[in-house]
């Protein structure tokens, strides 16, 4: 165990974490909702710390990040742990994983520093990486440190603003899934809610990190064209029109395995609603897609995009050469 960051003492050896919006109050010898962050003697540990679950190399666009990069080669961390109990998970070894899993392997900073080294960047992904932030915080730091390349974060966005803060300088890119746009839906399906989402999103935003948001598109939960709209509208106006925006599609996984996949047609429905909220940069996921980049001026191909890859960058200077809109996309 190692002592965790970001809480504070309270009363009769109760701690509170303030990693999270769940900001649990944990009694001694108990966890968090997380289930891998523990009140041991009126001390916060993290339990995760060096703990590796998964370790691959994927694509970028994977992640999925297509404005990042595209065309490189991301190694991939996840541990185990979570604050959402999404009933659609898709991980859900991983984020209700336990801690002491003899599945998980025991790593150190240097080991993840130097088995980045090897490729284009180090993802935390996987899991919900906040769950190991002060190990993601460690390796990020030594990395840059060593002149390696970029740190991505794939999350719920459901961390507090001083973490954020604090990890910002080390962190160049992060996928936030909005998983929808009703408290309702978050308060039921997720187990937490929408607001510090949207909060997380914009301090990103404003700290000048790549931010690229996925929307799970759930069929007869969040699929509704009014909330895809709300949405589509909020990321235009509080955050640019030229974010990136991956409508994925759902399929059946743990407690919703009941329900079908998306239907194609609400995939595409979701895409022209956000293109026609004023969304320059709109793509599909979990199915095949015409994921091409074009420049949103003149409709000119950029780059071709096949499922997980992409082709050749065809810009002037950051620019489209047709006819020279700047393209918002870090290569």
């Amino acid at each position: 165990m190692k002592e965790a960051r970001f809480w504070d003492a309270g009363d009769y050896e109760q701690v509170i974490c303030k990693l999270c919006a769940h900001k649990c109050k944990i009694n001694k010898g108990k966890k968090g909702i997380c289930g891998v962050r523990e009140n041991n003697n009126g001390k916060l540990y993290t339990l995760v710390y060096g703990r590796a679950g998964s370790l691959a190399v994927d694509p970028i666009e994977k992640k999925p990040l297509y404005h990042f990069y595209p065309g490189t080669q991301v190694l991939s961390f996840g541990t185990v742990g979570c604050n959402f109990s999404c009933l659609f998970c898709q991980n859900v070894s991983l984020s209700q994983g336990q801690s002491d899993s003899i599945y998980l392997k025991n790593v150190s900073v240097n080991e993840v520093v130097d088995a980045a080294l090897k490729y284009d960047g180090l993802a935390w992904t996987y899991n919900e990486p906040t769950m190991s932030y002060e190990f993601s915080y460690d390796v990020f730091k030594n990395l840059k440190k060593r002149k390696g390349g970029y740190t991505v974060y794939v999350t719920n966005g459901y961390m507090q603003e001083a973490p954020l803060q604090e990890i910002s300088p080390y962190l160049d890119a992060m996928n936030i899934d909005v998983k929808a746009f009703r408290s309702e839906f978050y308060r039921a399906v997720v187990g937490g809610k929408l607001e510090p989402v949207l909060k997380t999103c914009k301090i990103a935003f404003d700290l000048g990190i790549h931010v690229e948001l996925t929307y799970l598109v759930v069929p007869g939960h969040n699929d509704g064209s009014e909330e895809i709209r709300d949405f589509s509208e909020w990321v235009r106006r509080e955050l640019s029109d030229d974010t990136v925006v991956h409508f994925s599609r759902f399929h059946p996984h743990h407690k919703m395995s009941h329900l079908s996949p998306t239907p194609e047609h609400k995939m595409s429905r979701a895409k022209d609603i956000a293109r026609d909220a004023g969304l320059n940069f709109v793509y599909l996921g979990n199915l095949p897609s015409n994921n091409n980049l074009y420049c949103p001026k003149c409709h000119h191909t950029l780059l071709k995009r096949g499922y997980f890859s992409s082709g050749e960058l065809k810009l002037d200077d950051g620019r489209c050469p047709n006819c020279g809109r700047e393209i918002p996309i870090i290569y």
